[in-house]
């Protein structure tokens, strides 16, 4: 993984993918596997901030 700001900016770009992604879902399960994506991607930032608290 990048520096700790791309990241962020690819976190970032992943969020409103995801989001475009999960209103264009046409099924119920599309939607649910987006979902399951965002918490993902969700867990990824909290570990990252978690972590970086720690070093403060």
């Amino acid at each position: 993984m990048a520096s700790s700001t791309d990241s962020s900016r690819s976190a970032d770009d992943e969020v409103r993918e995801l989001y475009e992604r999960y209103h264009a879902a046409e099924t119920d399960e599309e939607r649910r596997e987006v979902a399951l994506e965002m918490a993902r991607l969700d867990r990824r930032r909290h570990a990252d901030i978690y972590a970086a608290l720690e070093t403060e």
